[in-house]
């Protein structure tokens, strides 16, 4: 069987990740120096509150700004915010805007417009999934989300100067403040046009290096660069065009033409031939591949179900030869670049012992059917057709096509529902689904970015896993001065969350994609991000 599905790595596409986002005022009178990309389909959606993939987060990249940016050097640098401070008791941040900010439509940006934007994301009829996140710290947070969003302490005392008042000092705010859910929204035109606001070029007002000025969907984004932007001087490209494709087959020939000069769809059949290409280029990122399973729904609500899933799969299998090698085995929940007090925080997980021993399948696969047993379907017997969601781009339907082998030596039989990507997300966010492919990539280098994703409020917490003592120990990590007790408490929690199989994780990502060399000034983040707004192209 596993020689069967390898064969099915001739029909299928790279990994897909999405996040959103546009511009707004003026239309291009002319194209002038484009440049052409593919770094995904259709965005669910590119409204910076409401965004969580990684597709369209590149897109609001480039037409939004926040107070604080990252670099180049993956360092926190000054965005909006020209300078910043922090009060000695690391409760008060305060953040100075430089001269002169204007919206893409001309109009002036203040503070006041960081201080509506803020209250919306904590808005209950907003439903920001990243709201808990980025300002759970927050002094108010609570009375925020629960409909008094006035309560929020961030507050403008003139139209340059933003003030935030935490509950607990937070180490790693200035990343927070530098996160794309915390970008500034234009009031004037979300009061104006409700939810329409973030579909059309004519109403997405935005403040970063480029803004929208055509938008067809299914076909592609142009964002023109921004006269208005406080950096336009630096800004070398007239407009960038990221041409939405799905089907990284037809973005290989968009490639091969010179339609697009970089696409992060590469047909995965193309890969051995392309290992050695300038063009083809493979960037680890911080991020994981992994399973949700709806902990609300049997028979997912039993811990040793759920474990017995896990152990089912051979993780160096998926990775080495359903991927090709490009991703890496998943014995823990939190891979590389995580960072704790000591360095690398997978390194100290568990005692230093990996949870999942990757390289003995033989004996994972016993235990799982040990496991299934004490649950009460010994060789699967009794056991419910389960049904596992996906969407069907890179190795997802080839992962999907083997966890039906995997899970059929416990006598489980799986159908699999392949998803349309718009509708994707927006399926495993209302929890509508038993089984769902799922993945996150690092929005900065702090473990907790990932592990509030099981925090039983998150708006990202799509298995709906709700355990009380992984939630206390998350508290003692937002709470807690002691950065030794914080760390401490992050690893009791991926301590819980394994034994618990509240997720199952498979393999850590990789970026890999093809890009021409006639770019130049670009970079690639850890984060998973490509950074064009500095770009030029070479004659």
């Amino acid at each position: 069987m596993k020689k069967r599905i390898a064969l099915l790595l001739a029909v299928i596409m790279t990994v897909s990740v999405a996040f959103t986002g546009c511009g707004s005022a003026e239309t291009a009178t002319s194209e002038g120096k484009q440049l052409a990309v593919q770094i995904g389909p259709n965005p669910e959606t590119i409204d910076p509150a409401l965004n969580s993939a990684v597709d369209g987060g590149n897109m609001i990249l480039h037409s939004f700004e926040c107070l604080l940016t990252i670099d180049q050097e993956g360092k926190i640098a000054p965005g909006q915010a020209e300078t910043w401070e922090t009060s000695e008791d690391g409760l008060t941040w305060t953040f100075h805007l430089r001269d002169g900010l204007k919206w893409s439509d001309g109009t002036d940006l203040t503070a006041n417009d960081f201080v509506y934007s803020w209250k919306r994301v904590c808005d209950p009829e907003v439903a920001a999934p990243y709201a808990e996140t980025v300002l759970g710290m927050v002094k108010g947070f609570e009375e925020a989300t629960s409909g008094n969003i006035d309560a929020l302490a961030v507050s403008a005392p003139d139209e340059k100067t933003f003030v935030v008042e935490l509950t607990a000092p937070c180490t790693f705010f200035d990343s927070l403040a530098a996160f794309a859910t915390l970008s500034p929204v234009q009031q004037a035109t979300i009061e104006a046009n409700g939810d329409t606001w973030a579909t059309a070029p004519e109403t997405y007002v935005s403040n970063g290096s480029f803004y929208v000025t055509e938008w067809v969907p299914d076909s592609h984004i142009i964002m023109s660069k921004n006269p208005n932007y406080w950096n336009a001087d630096a800004i070398k490209l007239d407009s960038i065009k990221f041409v939405l494709m799905e089907d990284a087959n037809a973005a290989y020939s968009a490639y091969q033409t010179g339609e697009v000069l970089l696409i992060k769809d590469v047909p995965t059949e193309e890969i051995p031939s392309l290992e050695g290409n300038a063009d083809f280029h493979v960037d680890p990122i911080i991020g994981t591949y992994y399973i949700s399973l709806n902990t609300e729904k049997e028979p997912f609500t039993d811990a040793n179900v759920r474990k017995a899933l896990s152990l089912a799969i051979d993780r160096e299998y998926v990775a080495g030869t359903l991927m090709q090698g490009t991703y890496s085995a998943a014995p823990n929940f939190m891979g590389p670049g995580w960072n704790d007090a000591e360095g690398n925080f997978m390194d100290n997980a568990n005692g230093g012992t990996p949870y999942i021993d990757t390289a003995n399948h033989a004996g994972n696969l016993e235990e799982a059917k040990a496991l299934l047993a004490e649950a009460g379907y010994p060789n699967g017997e009794g056991f419910p057709t389960i049904t596992y969601s996906t969407n069907d781009s890179g190795y997802h339907k080839v992962v999907a096509e083997y966890l039906q082998q995997a899970w059929a030596e416990l006598g489980i039989t799986l159908n699999v529902e392949v998803v349309e990507w718009s509708s994707f997300t927006p399926l495993r966010r209302a929890g509508d689904y038993e089984i769902s492919r799922n993945g996150w990539v690092g929005d900065y280098s702090d473990p907790s970015n990932m592990l509030d994703l099981l925090y039983s409020t998150n708006g990202n917490n799509d298995g709906k896993y709700n355990n009380p003592e992984y939630d206390a120990a998350m508290e003692i990590a937002r709470t807690t001065t002691d950065a030794t007790e914080r760390f401490a408490a992050l690893h009791q929690a991926e301590d819980i969350l394994m034994n618990d199989a509240a997720c199952i994780p498979v393999a850590y990502y990789n970026d890999f994609w093809l890009q021409s060399e006639k770019i130049t000034g670009m970079w690639h983040s850890a984060y998973g991000y490509w950074h064009f707004m500095y770009a030029d192209l070479a004659e």
